[in-house]
């Protein structure tokens, strides 16, 4: 049985982590984290799932890894960057859902994998895994003649923009184009712009709500619209998602993954 750490156990994702793995006969539950600070530290992590006298919330790190097989992150990148170390040092494995990182984080994560394996993905999703290889397909189909636009919607709480999966989803497009999107993404458009050109991959943000998350690739040609869409509705795909790359990194010694390796995509 595959021993589970959940952090950031008292949010919106970690709740759903928690629900996803006391239902799964796989796994057991070894440690839940919380930020030091939280008013649940101490609690019992299985309350709210009937099953107390599992795992008390904690903030201690070192203690949470030491005999566990993998910790499941979505928090903050700084957070992440923090149990990647404590993950690294004490050789237990990740996933890691936690998105809004920058070159140099990324950069410590691929470093990281050298020691320790790890799955990585702005978005656990199986649609969404499925949607990025549908984009890639559409984007060589229809590489002449059609604009790209990604259009995302999420919560009122999310606090990055656009979201990781807009992001991959445009890297994806990109790549099948030939393309880098840091060189041909735009991310706002106001006031007199000009003409649209037709290399650009257009980015739009919505928040609000309590949307789960919802994607849409759009193709536009002339004449004509090609559209790709996911709309999660809960938060549980994306932690059912994640448990799985748990499970897919049981026999990983190292090494970065993605849920297309996931997948087997």
């Amino acid at each position: 049985m595959l021993k589970i750490v959940i952090a950031g156990c008292s949010g919106r994702m970690g709740h759903a982590l928690l629900e996803a793995v006391f239902a799964d006969d796989e796994l057991a539950l070894y440690s839940a984290l919380d930020r030091a600070e939280s008013p649940q530290i101490g609690r019992d992590a299985g309350e709210s799932f009937g099953k107390s006298g599992s795992v008390k919330i904690s903030h201690d790190l070192e203690t949470a890894l030491q005999g566990a097989d993998v910790l499941v992150d979505f928090t903050r990148p700084e957070a992440s960057m923090q149990y990647l170390a404590a993950c690294q040092k004490a050789g237990v494995k990740m996933v890691i859902g936690t998105t809004g990182f920058n070159a140099e984080q990324k950069a410590r994560i691929a470093a990281a994998s050298k020691d320790i394996a790890l799955v990585i993905a702005p978005n656990m999703s199986v649609g969404v895994t499925l949607l990025i290889n549908l984009v890639q397909s559409a984007a060589k189909v229809l590489a002449e003649g059609y604009d790209i636009e990604i259009m995302e919607t999420h919560h009122r709480h999310k606090v990055d923009a656009p979201s990781g999966t807009a992001l991959r989803l445009g890297e994806a497009a990109a790549a099948a184009l030939g393309r880098n999107l840091a060189e041909c993404a735009v991310y706002g458009r106001e006031g007199v712009t000009g003409e649209r050109n037709a290399n650009t991959i257009g980015f739009a943000t919505v928040r609000g709500g309590d949307v789960v998350g919802d994607h849409t690739v759009l193709f536009a040609g002339t004449g004509e619209r090609v559209e790709l869409t996911h709309k999660a509705s809960s938060r549980a795909t994306f932690a059912l998602g994640a448990l799985r790359a748990a499970k897919f990194l049981a026999d990983k010694p190292s090494g970065q993954f993605d849920m297309q390796d996931v997948l087997g995509l």
